[in-house]
């Protein structure tokens, strides 16, 4: 038994525990409860070790370590430990990112000796939808994407991750590990688009993170040539009711401050803000 303030790299006979400070809070804490539910605590299944933070012998808070580093529920206490365990272990992630308020003390611990990042977003709001918005209906074109259909859609996804983080995801690998991603989402029937009659991606999202409890739509994109037509507020009703319906009783999703026009259509198909996110790019 552990009798005092410590933090450890937890094993499979954690899960419980982990699984009991996760469920803490569904919402913000989606992505890393989807993944421990699918993988569990084994680091080369779940993709990275999954730090916890003890105190009086309770598991209090957790940080995932893998291609992100994820304070969650993290006190204070707890995001000082984590940031020491993680400047000894060295920058092994691609971004550090989670609620706004742990991931700027992470990220202000870890400045010195990881800065400086390629780009910080301070305040990124945190909206949840639990039904469908009244004025707004579906649009109808809106549908699932086929597994053969790979060709039609990665071009969007890759067009959409470039747009919104500032790099290709098919640097460094060739896009092998984004291209699988994608697929996963494909196949496990989380990839929604409209497509027009040439065969062009017109607007497109996916359903990432998905527990019983929550979801999160993530990759909204709306092509250039169809901005500002009344697309994207149908096409993310559309994606909202496969959610509602197939996966889980809440949907959320994180969005930059700055971009005042998705703000507005996620508001308008019945998002509200129920707190801030923060992402650190490397």
């Amino acid at each position: 038994m552990l009798t005092q303030t410590t933090t450890r790299v937890l094993e499979p006979s954690d899960l419980d525990a982990a699984l009991a400070v996760l469920d803490r809070e569904p919402v913000a804490n989606a992505f890393v409860t989807s993944r421990v539910q699918v993988a569990g605590l084994d680091p080369w299944r779940l993709g990275g070790e999954m730090w916890g933070w003890y105190e009086d012998g309770m598991l209090t808070s957790l940080c995932y370590a893998g291609a992100n580093l994820v304070p969650i529920c993290a006190t204070p206490r707890a995001v000082r430990a984590f940031a020491d365990r993680a400047r000894r272990a060295g920058r092994r992630c691609s971004s550090i990112v989670g609620p706004s308020e742990a991931t700027s003390q992470l990220w202000r611990l870890l400045e010195p000796n990881w800065g400086p990042a390629r780009e910080v977003r301070p305040h990124q709001p945190l909206m949840v939808a639990d039904r469908l918005p009244a004025d707004i209906a579906p649009d109808p074109y809106v549908r699932r994407i086929r597994k053969d259909e790979m060709e039609t859609i990665m071009p969007a996804c890759v067009a959409m991750f470039t747009e919104e983080v500032g790099v290709s995801p098919l640097a460094g690998d060739g896009g092998l590990l984004y291209q699988a991603r994608v697929a996963e989402l494909v196949g496990s029937g989380r990839s929604f688009a409209r497509v027009d009659r040439d065969g062009r991606v017109v607007f497109k999202a996916e359903i990432g993170a998905a527990t019983t409890q929550a979801c999160q739509i993530q990759g909204v994109w709306v092509a250039p040539e169809y901005r500002g037509q009344g697309y994207a507020a149908p096409g993310m009703a559309a994606v909202l009711r496969y959610a509602l319906a197939d996966v889980a009783p809440l949907v959320s999703l994180y969005v930059n401050d700055y971009n005042t026009a998705a703000r507005a259509t996620y508001r308008r198909t019945g998002f509200q803000e129920i707190g801030a996110f923060m992402s650190v790019l490397f």
